[in-house]
Formats: structure tokens, sequence, C-alpha cells
């Protein structure tokens, strides 16, 4: 998390990109209800974000400097850890800025100061690859709109453009407190409760695109148990046509990975990557006799549909848990794409 080098804007209109061959123009949006996730109430124990005071403890020392600690400096409800996601996503901005030429906005579904931007003209006009976070509680009820779902079909008929879809992890879907602490202890983040239950939104915009997706639980990825380093994925380079993963050996750790489900063996869908997952404690996936859960998964163009659809999750865009040269070349392939 780099110190910012320049002055800092806000409450700013977005400033359309022009299009430059060569020069793809990326953007991210967050599906979330800003309000709505900082709003939740500390005392309910499921499906909201941490305090930044939660996280300062689980965490320590790791955030104890003023600009975390200090409530004169840096906000200590949930909204701190919210802004913690801006921090975290501002190295693959800016490094895509650098390849592309382009500045990488970040979008959100409603902001800070309350003003609504659902997915339309707006957001896609001067978007080539677009970047959807599926990072809201189910539980604050954002749906994605039929005239969203008809905006990015419209988009998707744009030869070269790319739609990324990544719902967040789905803990704790069984309602058996056994089967709910089984699937904490798997993951072992002290930060994320018994049941947190994230998709709503793109799970309607996928349901909408006919994309037979879902995301299932929160996986904790392989490591060595020595040196921590991330398992390698398993890659099906056959499949890899556009060499999305071309230099990629590992994408990110994160300690609850969501799997995403392949609902129709007779679609298109293309399991790029799969992630060895650590075996060591049991959940129920596992008992079903899985050692690797679904990574990133490829859409080719199809129909109608000029455009590429790809599932990967938010934290591969993420440095909260740092970035390698692994990492920074499927941002690179992703952003140079043809």
């Amino acid at each position: 998390m780099s110190e910012t080098k320049t002055a800092r804007t806000y409450n700013q209109n977005h400033v359309p990109r022009k299009h430059t061959p060569g020069q793809r123009r990326v953007s991210i949006y967050m599906s979330w209800s800003y309000p709505a996730e900082a709003g939740r109430n500390p005392l309910e124990l499921d499906n909201r974000f941490s305090t930044m005071t939660e996280v300062r403890r689980v965490a320590w020392p790791a955030y104890e400097e003023p600009k975390w600690s200090d409530p004169l400096q840096f906000q200590q409800g949930i909204a701190g850890s919210l802004e913690l996601f801006f921090w975290a996503f501002a190295p693959f901005q800016e490094f895509v800025g650098e390849i592309t030429g382009q500045v990488v906005p970040v979008f959100q579904r409603i902001d800070q100061a309350g003003f609504k931007l659902p997915i339309d003209e707006r957001v896609l006009a001067d978007t080539d690859t677009l970047l959807v976070f599926g990072l809201d509680h189910n539980v604050t009820g954002q749906d994605a709109l039929p005239e969203e779902i008809d905006a990015l079909k419209n988009f998707l008929k744009r030869e070269g453009t790319c739609l990324v879809l990544g719902p967040h992890h789905e803990v704790g879907l069984s309602d058996d407190p056994t089967v709910q602490n089984m699937e904490y202890r798997h993951h072992g983040d002290a930060l994320v409760p018994r049941q947190q239950r994230f998709g709503r939104y793109t799970r309607g915009l996928m349901k909408g695109l006919e994309t037979p997706v879902e995301n299932r639980y929160g996986l904790r990825p392989l490591r060595d148990r020595e040196t921590k380093k991330l398992a390698p994925v398993s890659k099906a380079s056959d499949l890899d046509e556009k060499g999305f993963l071309n230099g990629v050996t590992t994408l990110n750790f994160h300690m609850h990975l969501p799997h995403y489900a392949v609902t129709d063996d007779n679609s298109s869908v293309r399991v790029l990557a799969r992630q060895p997952i650590d075996t060591s404690k049991p959940h129920p996936f596992i008992e079903e006799g899985n050692t690797e859960f679904n990574m990133l998964l490829w859409m080719p163009p199809q129909g109608d549909r000029a455009g590429d659809i790809l599932f990967a999750d938010s934290t591969i865009f993420s440095t909260l848990f740092g970035a390698d040269d692994s990492l920074r070349n499927f941002w690179r392939n992703l952003a140079t794409a043809k």
C-alpha cells in the first residue's frame, strides 16, 4: 500500500477516455452500496464487514501506525475496513494504467455520498474491459436491474470487449452451526464470521447473461508450510487460447476464495485454472473428494456475443496479501488481451 504521490480529488465526475488502438480502457465496478455496508450494525455477528478496530485487533500490530489507528485520521468503524479495499486495488490501477496509458477508474453502485450508479453507458461507453467486483453482502439487497443486463449484453456485442465477473465467497450457506464452524475453522480467518454471503448482484448478472456459474464456499488455498509460498495453479494451457495465464504460476493468496462451480456440463465455460486446497482441516467440499477448486474461468465469444467473459475473484486484483511477478503477469495479460 504505497503512499499517494499526487494530490487527491474527490466528488468529481468521470472524464470519458478516448479510444486509442492498442490501449485498452479498463474499469472497476464495485457492486456494493457503500452506505449499506458501512451502516451495518456491528452488534450483528454475521453478514457484515469487520470494523477497522476488529481488523487492528486481529492483525496487530500491522495497522497500529497513526495513519490507520488514529481515529482523527482514519475511520475506525466498518467504513475504515471498506477503505482498505480501495488502498489494496490502487497498485493494480497504477500498474494497468502504466501499461495501457489509460486511467483505471473505480465506480461504485452507491458511493459514500449516496450517488447511485447502475451499470449503464456512463460506465460502459469508454470501457473495453470491465471488472465487476461482487463484494455486496446479500442482505443489502443489491439486485441487478433488467436494464443493466441489457446494457452488458450490448457492451459484449462490441468486438474486443471483456467482462470479468468476481462474485466473492459464499461462507455459511448451511443453517447447521456445526457445518458453519467447520467452514470457519477451515479458512482460519478470525475476521470472517460463520456466515458471510456475497454475490447477490453478480449472481443476478450471471443469471441474466445466462452464464452457468455459481460462487460457492470460501476455501483456503494450499501453501508450503515452511516457505509460505502459494501452491502453483493447475493450468489448462490447451484451453487458454488468448494467453491469459502466460507466465503465470500462481495468482494470489487469500484465506477464503470462492469455488466457481460450473452448473452446466454442456456449456462453453472453460476452466483455465484450478487452485489446490489446503486439506489440513476438513470442509464439506473436501469431504466430497475435492482437492482443487475452480479459480479462473473463461467463456469465449459465442453467437452474437463478441466479447469475452471471465470469472476471477476480486482478491486477485488486490494487494492486501501482496503481489508478485506471476500475479502482475496475469494483470498484464488481461490488460493487453486482444
